[in-house]
């Protein structure tokens, strides 16, 4: 028998993670089973628990993974001050986004069935996005970004529902004219005067 080393249990952990984070955002965390989200990831259903002490522990992990992964690509990626949260708030409501949520954003995709999973879940979840807002108050409000936290916050809820109402559109044309009229919204409502 050949006996892997902690590196390797370590690496096929973390595709779990990620194979998982991107199905349940394409097929929703109560429509991905056990068996389907280990075949994502090449394995069995057996090792599965070897990872995992239940779905609920995964759900958890990926979630938190997910938007560790949205705060490493995005919000760090952005430039420093008020050009980062306009380039944030742009790529956030663009039809790019809106048309690959397998990719995107775990809120825009999840925040229904988070808000119905295990507190372990939602723990995960509000440390994970409130490291995002922090990372947008702190370009919004350098000096005090403690001051804009709230805001920040309300305007990404905003944000997260004009990408679910433009993914639901089947007018394309309207889900469009929805993202730009967020993207006005979302600046206006930040203070950012957007260049004419």
């Amino acid at each position: 028998m050949v006996r892997y080393g902690k590196e390797h249990k370590q690496a096929t952990r973390q595709r779990i993670i990620e194979t998982a984070g991107r199905r349940f955002k394409r097929d929703g965390i109560d429509g991905s089973g056990i068996s389907t989200l280990m075949a994502d990831a090449g394995l069995t259903n057996g090792a599965f628990y070897a990872h995992f002490a239940s779905k609920d522990d995964l759900v958890a992990t990926a979630v938190a993974d997910q938007l560790r992964a949205q705060y490493a690509n995005v919000i760090e990626q952005a430039a420093p001050g008020i050009a980062g949260v306009e380039q944030i708030v742009r790529w956030y409501l663009s039809p790019q986004h809106r048309d690959s949520p397998g990719d995107g954003c775990p809120s825009a995709a999840l925040l229904d069935e988070i808000g119905r999973s295990a507190d372990a879940t939602k723990q995960a979840y509000t440390d994970g996005v409130l490291a995002v807002i922090d990372g947008i108050a702190a370009r919004l409000e350098p000096a005090d970004p403690r001051s804009v936290h709230t805001k920040t916050l309300s305007v990404y809820a905003m944000m997260v529902g004009t990408l679910q109402l433009s993914r639901a559109l089947a007018d394309r044309r309207l889900s469009d004219e929805l993202l730009d009229e967020g993207i006005r919204n979302a600046l206006t409502l930040l203070g950012i005067q957007e260049p004419h």
